[in-house]
Order: C-alpha cells, then structure tokens, then sequence
C-alpha cells in the first residue's frame, strides 16, 4: 500500500520558518520526482517545487530564495524548508510523487498570520 504522510504543518507569524516532512512507503521512492504542492480552498492546487531523481531542483517563482526542497532517498522523505514566510504562502501543502504512477499525500495545513 502507497502512503505519502505530509508532517511539520502549523501555526507561524510573518517572517517564521517551517520544514515540512514527506514519508513515502510502497513506492521505489529513488526512481519518482518528488514534488510539493500547495492549495487554497476554491482554487487549483499549484506546484511550489521539485526534485528529480537526480536532485535536480525547480521552484514557483513566488518562493525561489525562500524555499528549499531536499531529498533523503535513504529515508524515503521529501523535505521542504520554508523561510521568510508571508501571509500568502497560507495553503494546504501536499506532497506529491510522480514516475509511472502519480500518488498525492493528504497535506498539511500552513498558516501564516500575526
């Protein structure tokens, strides 16, 4: 059975810090492009960022300089560190694993208010 279990979510001000956790089981996690992905409610879910097998990287512009997806294939988990957060990175985030099936977590919520 696939699971994508998303962890760290919660409660930060203006300008805070948060990393966000993804552990994948059931799936040959060194082969997939992990990605993360956020939703506000009544709108389409977005990709915030990407890494490839190899590790190579690609963000949302909204977050280039604040936010850094990582890998630990030895641990099958997907991070992402989040910096400098603003109100509009408010969303629910979903991790997201992409290769000959595409499997989505069930999110965490962030959210960035004073």
């Amino acid at each position: 059975q696939v699971q994508l279990v998303e962890s760290g979510g919660g409660l930060v001000q203006p300008g805070g810090s948060l990393k966000l956790s993804c552990a994948a089981s059931g799936i040959a996690f060194r082969y997939y492009v992990m990605g993360w992905y956020r939703q506000i409610p009544g709108k389409q879910r977005e990709l915030v960022a990407s890494i490839t097998r190899s590790g190579s990287t690609s963000y949302a512009d909204s977050v280039k300089g604040r936010f850094t997806i990582s890998r630990d294939n030895a641990e099958n988990t997907v991070y992402l560190q989040m910096n400098n957060l603003k109100p509009e990175d408010t969303a629910g985030y979903y991790c997201n694993a992409d290769w000959v099936n595409v499997y989505w977590g069930q999110g965490t919520q962030v959210t960035v208010s004073s």
